[in-house]
């Protein structure tokens, strides 16, 4: 099955070279120029992820993303010559599932790219329900009491993580990993401050449902039968 990519930077040559890479492993490549174009190519058609560069002249790679997150939960694994901590962030708590520093080979981009596929595609029909809680794994979704959540990437995966373990304490610094996340480079802080988020969003403060177990990590409270 062929997958169709939107990769979204101003420079034709590293397009073009993509884009011969990539086919040659059965992925489609279309190219955007910039954030205006790419937001109106997502419009008109339906693509398997996104690769979209940080750095672009006019509407950059972060306030696009935004927009993409108006329209769609298509997997978008952002390219960026920024290196440091914050900026990965910000990339990912707007809403990104992956980041890839430039400059990176061809065969690192192919490898991300099929990860974050192989994450967003989940086992069919597979729901897990904690209390009021309802995760929709195929769709990536999160109910609570019938109310659609709007989550980030990682924070749906950081979330199905400690549900898929619900009684069972995760380590701080494992939960990336169970998460599928050990390519997110990011501290236990960051983690920290994720799970705050989730909370947030989750409607669970105090902490009812993602208890923390000091010095440890985190637990999803298990119902009792």
């Amino acid at each position: 099955m062929t997958v169709r990519a939107l990769i979204v930077d101003d420079d034709r040559r590293l397009f073009e070279l993509l884009a011969d890479y990539l086919g040659q492993n059965d992925i489609r490549a279309t190219w955007a120029k910039d954030g205006s174009t790419a937001l109106s190519i997502l419009s008109q058609g339906a693509f398997d992820v996104v690769l979209l560069d940080v750095m672009m002249p006019g509407m950059d790679g972060l306030m696009t993303l935004k927009e993409i997150r108006r329209l769609s939960r298509v997997p978008v694994l952002m390219l960026t010559a920024k290196g440091d901590e914050t900026d990965r962030v910000v990339g990912l708590e707007l809403g990104a599932d992956d980041y890839l520093p430039k400059p990176f080979s061809p065969r690192e981009l192919l490898a991300r790219l099929r990860a974050v596929l192989r994450r967003t595609q989940a086992s069919e029909g597979e729901r897990i329900n904690v209390g009021n809680l309802c995760v929709d794994v195929e769709a990536r979704s999160v109910r609570v009491d019938k109310t659609l959540i709007e989550l980030t990437g990682l924070e749906f995966d950081l979330l199905l993580a400690l549900v898929r373990r619900a009684g069972r304490v995760v380590p701080r610094g494992a939960l990336l990993e169970l998460a599928g996340r050990n390519d997110v480079t990011v501290s236990d802080r960051t983690v920290d401050v994720h799970v705050s988020h989730l909370r947030r969003k989750l409607g669970d403060e105090p902490p009812k449902l993602i208890r923390t177990v000091r010095g440890v990590g985190y637990q999803v409270a298990k119902e009792e039968p």
